[in-house]
């Protein structure tokens, strides 16, 4: 097979492949990052890079099966001004369109952001017209990394790729990515505000305050004996602020190790990558609307996170959940490997660049197991 990847980034596309025993004759990339293209060498020496894709002559590649795209989406993006094409980095996707229509593979795979739908209708559109002989066009596909993953991470894909259909829900968390003893990645906040339902309970550690001690509040996910802090659809389930940081709300957000990392982004610097708590301990409560605690007949109970006001343990019993113990409530952010393993991109295949960049790669890579998962229809 040959492959052109454009906006290729560090070749999350190769890896899928080379994941599915796919055999690659060539491997194009289109790429101008270098820091993408350095990890991109250092794992596929073989892959060819191409530069910009806006020189690109498609008389190079009729011969190429399969198109890979991840046009830039700052334009379209939700959490973006949406300027949509008027955004020169989103209007590249033009640029994509300009090969795929004189190329014309076998086979193409477009990604990008959620979107208002008049984008998705134009996006639907431009794609359609390079392969009119498909009955009623393209149309995309939402797919919630969440599914095969432990990161929320809602994307569209365009595809010709027949059957493509929703994966399982392989039921990932936080816990199952997390690093047993992460170096240098440990902040002992001295201040955290925990979430209790529409209230926040603020604990300084140094003052030994603790004025609401059911401080976090878990969500049933609605399977027995098993509680994780976030809902059926796999939102992740926010557990407290990191009131020590500064810079909007979005990051302070700290989230549980038993639920969802919320979706990575490029994490330039100021402490964007996602934090996950430290410690806890689980009991039922009954709760009413003012937060304050009630008798077990008044309200249903549900599951919170605890702190103790003393340094002991608590009873140990055969339940999991009765026996853990909170000493310090705490958060980090997560490290390069855990957002590799969030991305199930292979382990330390980034380390070849600075941990900044390999921040910033992996919030604009790919989920390869999603990736996988749509190739998987190939013929």
């Amino acid at each position: 097979m040959k492959v052109l990847s454009l906006f290729d980034g560090m070749s999350c596309g190769r890896i899928a492949l080379d994941q599915l025993n796919i055999p690659i004759d060539t491997y194009y990339a289109s790429e101008i990052d270098k820091y993408a293209i350095q990890v991109t060498q250092a794992n596929y020496p073989d892959t060819i890079q191409v530069g910009d894709i806006c020189n690109l002559d498609p008389k190079d590649y009729q011969d190429v099966d399969l198109i890979f795209a991840g046009s830039p989406c700052q334009g379209f993006s939700f959490a973006g001004k949406q300027l949509a094409f008027d955004d020169p980095r989103s209007a590249l996707f033009f640029e994509f369109v300009r090969l795929l229509k004189a190329i014309k593979p076998k086979y193409f795979l477009l990604e990008n952001v959620r979107m208002k739908k008049e984008f998705l209708d134009i996006i639907s559109e431009q794609v359609s017209e390079c392969y009119p002989e498909i009955p009623f066009g393209i149309e995309p596909i939402l797919i919630n990394s969440a599914l095969v993953s432990a990161q929320s991470r809602q994307r569209y894909y365009w595809t010709n790729i027949p059957g493509v259909n929703q994966p399982d829900d392989r039921g990932f968390v936080l816990r199952d990515i997390l690093e047993t003893e992460p170096n240098n990645y440990t902040i002992m906040s001295d201040k955290f505000v925990a979430r209790n339902g529409n209230r926040n309970c603020m604990i300084d550690k140094n003052k030994k305050k603790a004025s609401n001690l059911s401080a976090m509040e878990y969500v049933k996910n609605g399977r027995q004996g098993d509680y994780l802090a976030c809902d059926k659809k796999g939102t992740p389930q926010q557990v407290g602020v990191a009131v020590d940081i500064n810079g909007h709300d979005i990051l302070k957000r700290v989230y549980s190790p038993d639920g969802k990392s919320p979706t990575l982004n490029s994490m330039n610097g100021g402490n964007r990558q996602p934090k996950v708590v430290k410690g806890g301990a689980f009991r039922a409560r009954s709760i009413d609307k003012d937060g304050n605690r009630v008798a077990w007949k008044e309200v249903k109970p549900k599951q919170m996170l605890e702190l103790r006001k003393d340094d002991k343990s608590n009873t140990v019993s055969s339940v999991s959940k009765d026996s853990l113990v909170v000493e310090d409530l705490s958060w980090r952010k997560l490290t390069p490997l855990e957002c590799e393993r969030l991305q199930t991109v292979p382990d330390n295949y980034t380390n070849h660049v600075s941990n900044t960049q390999r921040y910033k790669m992996l919030g604009n890579g790919w989920t390869v197991e999603v990736i996988k998962h749509i190739l998987k229809g190939m013929q």
